[in-house]
């Protein structure tokens, strides 16, 4: 069995316009020499681009998917929301929320990114692949049923899940959120569920700035079934891999899902604009092979990876490439050329003590 990988060129045509990194120009800000939107394609094409010059996609099935359907993406969205959004797309573009800027035919290409997400998620259930990463964009996870937020227009995961329930029954879904801004939009459709585990990993207060606290537990049926992990600015892989050790795996074991997601966010690495934390490739590499063996002994191995954020366009393809080659159990020539640089970057023995003893107190405060 081969791992999939979910791409289509036309989700680097969605265009978040003319910023200086989030914020329109104008008054203060001056317009930028080109583009300048820290949501540009570039990350993603780049991270493809390594995967094809290192050989690694000639090991892996790349595919494309035809984009989610009016039922599938109603099963999340209500009609008042995707009319707006398909209406001002046609039109040209426009914003629809909170730092969520898109042009003509973005509609066409957040049904698609979308689509990825369902066929990854398919193609895993159906055994066709061991594994899946869905290369989704635009991304999803801050995405709310009647509003876009935070370059999120449709929320991708969701819709992929309420897919496979309607394909193949399928149960219990765990989504593990390691983007490094909390995954709202995901908590909020899921808040009242409990056939749904969300486990979101963030810097606390980055963003949203109101959201993402140990206290946020769900709601009726769905108390218990989300869990915050709010880590504290400058944390790095050590904080990372404590945080799946003492919180994620004993939560997935405790839950027992037929099916593990992850919201892939890349935007924890030391590297990035919108956040400030010390991740490296090393460290999605090690959370990677743990959720491996998380799903082998819980789901059948049944794995699938959906892309969030990330914004360094220097450092997000080796942060991807050290995720897919775990993914696809084999390693390639590219040596991540930043790596030993952030190894000595990362945070000092106390403060990873200290990261330790707030992870031991959210975990009891789970019953973990």
């Amino acid at each position: 069995m081969t791992t999939g990988f979910l791409f289509d060129e036309r989700t680097l045509w969605h265009t978040t316009g003319e910023a200086a990194l989030f914020l329109r120009p104008g008054r203060w800000i001056q317009p930028p020499a080109a583009g300048g939107h820290a949501e540009s394609p570039e990350t993603k094409r780049r991270f493809k681009n390594l995967l094809d010059v290192s050989g690694l996609s000639r090991h892996l099935v790349v595919e494309s998917a035809p984009e989610a359907t009016d039922e599938a993406l109603h099963r999340i969205h209500p009609a008042t929301y995707l009319r707006e959004f398909k209406r001002l797309s046609d039109a040209g573009g426009g914003m629809l929320g909170e730092e969520s800027p898109f042009g003509q035919g973005s509609y066409e290409i957040a049904a698609l990114s979308a689509g990825l997400a369902i066929q990854a998620m398919d193609r895993v259930l159906t055994g066709a692949f061991r594994n899946a990463y869905s290369l989704s964009r635009p991304p999803g996870h801050h995405c709310m049923p009647d509003h876009s937020m935070g370059f999120c227009l449709l929320a991708n995961i969701p819709i992929a899940i309420e897919e496979m329930r309607a394909r193949h029954q399928v149960g219990k879904v765990a989504v593990i959120d390691w983007d490094v801004h909390h995954g709202n939009g995901t908590q909020a459709i899921y808040w009242n569920r409990a056939d749904v585990l969300t486990i979101s990993l963030h810097q606390a207060n980055c963003y949203p700035t109101n959201s993402g606290a140990v206290t946020e537990r769900g709601g009726g049926a769905g108390q218990g079934a989300n869990i915050n992990v709010p880590l504290l600015p400058g944390g790095g892989h050590v904080s990372y891999l404590a945080a799946m050790d003492r919180i994620v795996l004993p939560a997935l074991d405790r839950f027992r899902p037929d099916l593990i997601v992850v919201a892939s966010g890349l935007d924890a690495n030391a590297l990035d604009p919108l956040a400030r934390m010390l991740a490296h490739s090393d460290t999605y590499r090690a959370l990677t092979t743990r959720l491996m063996q998380a799903a082998d002994s819980l789901c059948g191995g049944r794995l699938v990876l959906v892309h969030e954020g990330g914004y360094s366009e220097s450092y997000v393809p080796f942060c991807g490439q050290a995720i897919v080659e775990t993914l696809s159990s084999r390693r390639t020539q590219v040596i991540d050329p930043f790596l030993d640089f952030l190894m000595a970057q990362q945070p000092p023995p106390e403060f990873d003590a200290l990261e330790a003893r707030r992870l031991d107190e959210m975990a009891a405060a789970f019953g973990l």
